[in-house]
């Protein structure tokens, strides 16, 4: 499909919503039906880029915020093992994606990657490469992680563990020097995730175990407050002003059921930083406008 090329930012600014969820579209288009990662253009007004799991071709989506598959990108000179999460954000004056290749539900992978990608001035069918991409491994052996998210004013890539209870908060550099392998450095576990109760545990076993589980991850433009997604709960992590993340993460977070959403797996930030996008891994799919209290 050729999209229509060009900016998007001479779209009408968004009216404003009360607190609660919204349907902002219905995604059917079969290319989008693992999608795994959102996140929100910096570049181009009410566009959302995505990114679907392994065994897919290394590609990026353009889709506008009402879920329509605007434009596919390939990422070229990379190698999708299991991509599970996409960050957006800014440095130095342009505008970024970051592509997390994280995705161990095996727990067999010795080192992992995250691939940096600048966005691209229109929206149309093309090609990218990577400007830098980030080779790492975990301080304690192999786990899996979906959840990944940037604070670039601290220069920092913000990884959690999926299965691992309380969930664990990694940092590393976002921009290393040179191509040395890094090391996740560990910043502390995740206060307040909701675990199931023995009423939930008859009922559906199965279920209730995986709905603590972490797959995905945002930071809000505005750097102080980090979203997080299990199956079932949208988790809130303000962080006060001198602190740094792995503090903010040590309290009780905000957090609300999410609608109706069978296997949760994208969230972001909106561009303004007033609503979150949610969606999961199948179609046709809900695209959730989520505007917290």
């Amino acid at each position: 499909m050729i999209a229509v090329a060009g900016c998007a930012d001479e779209a009408p600014e968004p009216v404003e919503e009360s607190r609660g969820t919204h349907l902002a579209g219905v995604m059917i288009d079969p290319q989008l039906d693992e999608i795994s990662g959102i996140a929100a253009s910096r570049r181009h007004r009410d566009v959302l880029w995505m990114l679907d799991d392994g065994g897919n071709p290394e590609r990026l989506f353009a889709v506008s915020t009402g879920g329509t598959r605007l434009a596919t990108l390939r990422v070229e000179g990379v190698t999708k093992t299991d991509w599970e999460d996409l960050a957006s954000f800014e440095l130095d004056g342009r505008n970024y994606l970051l592509i997390a290749d994280t995705g161990d539900n095996g727990g067999l992978r010795r080192s992992l990657q995250l691939h940096i990608v600048e966005e691209p001035a229109r929206i149309e069918n093309a090609r990218l490469r990577p400007a830098w991409s980030i080779a790492f491994r975990w301080p304690d052996g192999a786990r899996d992680c979906e959840a990944v998210a940037v604070d670039a004013e601290n220069r920092q890539v913000l990884l959690i563990s999926k299965r691992r209870q309380p969930p664990e908060l990694f940092s590393l550099p976002l921009h290393p020097r040179g191509t040395t392998l890094q090391t996740a450095h560990k910043l502390g576990t995740l206060a307040g995730v909701p675990q199931a109760d023995a009423n939930a545990l008859r009922r559906n076993p199965q279920r209730a175990r995986l709905d603590s589980q972490v797959t995905a991850a945002d930071v809000s433009p505005d750097g102080r407050t980090l979203a997080v997604m299990t199956y079932r709960w949208l988790l809130l992590y303000p962080r006060h002003s001198r602190e740094d993340w792995g503090q903010a993460v040590a309290r009780a977070p905000k957090f609300e059921p999410l609608p109706w959403l069978p296997q949760a797996e994208a969230l972001a930030w909106s561009r303004d930083g007033k609503h979150l996008y949610a969606t999961g891994e199948f179609i046709p799919a809900p695209l959730y406008r989520i505007t917290p209290g």
